[in-house]
């Protein structure tokens, strides 16, 4: 596994999953949309198979004397690496930008970004990993209608967060604030997103490594 996961960062990598760390200086922004700063990770996962595509990586991996889900497998942690690593990138600017930009009116463009808010990210990649990843291992060949579903219903998550934060005033005090007390409070959602996010991504690794089993390659 070590060997194909060193593949996969080594010939399937598309240079935008690096580029797209340096967003994590959006949590910098003043007033802004946060979940935009992670979002970004979808499109280079989508680049990342769509060079697949174009390169027949999925042939090249399926002569090697490996079987079908290791190989999928070893996609899906490249991917749970790039995920993570984003959420954790972007911890120290989301502290760093509630420093330099206190405000006392809060975030009008947005959820803060705090604790909560890191939990929700947490689920909003679960959700585009069990749609996006399973869809295009059913065939392993097409990308875009499994990326616009995925990357549509994260988004459409991420929306309804907003809304419900800004029209339910429960939620607007404790979960919209960067208040110390508040953020404590705020800590079993980010244990239930991190539960969620590990449930669900080996859900959608189950389910597509089933499915490319029964791909004619």
């Amino acid at each position: 596994m070590r060997e194909l996961l060193f593949k996969e960062f080594k010939l399937a990598k598309h240079p935008t999953m690096f580029i797209f760390t340096a967003f994590a200086l959006m949590m910098l922004i003043p007033s802004y949309p946060y979940y935009l700063a992670f979002m970004y990770v979808f499109l280079a996962v989508f680049y990342i198979f769509m060079l697949g595509r174009e390169n027949n990586d999925v042939m090249f991996t399926a002569l090697l004397p490996v079987r079908k889900r290791d190989a999928v497998r070893a996609r899906f942690m490249m991917i749970t690496i790039m995920e993570i690593a984003q959420i954790v990138i972007c911890v120290p600017f989301a502290i760093f930008g509630a420093t330099i930009n206190p405000s006392l009116n809060g975030n009008e463009a947005g959820i803060e970004a705090n604790v909560a808010q890191f939990g929700f990210v947490f689920i909003m990649y679960a959700l585009f990993n069990i749609i996006f990843m399973p869809m295009f291992y059913k065939t392993a060949y097409k990308i875009g209608i499994p990326f616009l579903v995925g990357g549509l219903a994260a988004m459409l998550f991420a929306a309804v967060l907003e809304i419900a934060v800004n029209v339910i005033p429960y939620l607007k005090m404790c979960i919209d604030t960067t208040n110390a007390y508040m953020q404590m409070q705020q800590i079993p959602i980010l244990i239930a997103g991190m539960a969620i996010y590990t449930a669900v991504t080996y859900a959608a690794y189950r389910i597509s490594a089933l499915r490319f089993e029964k791909v004619d390659i």
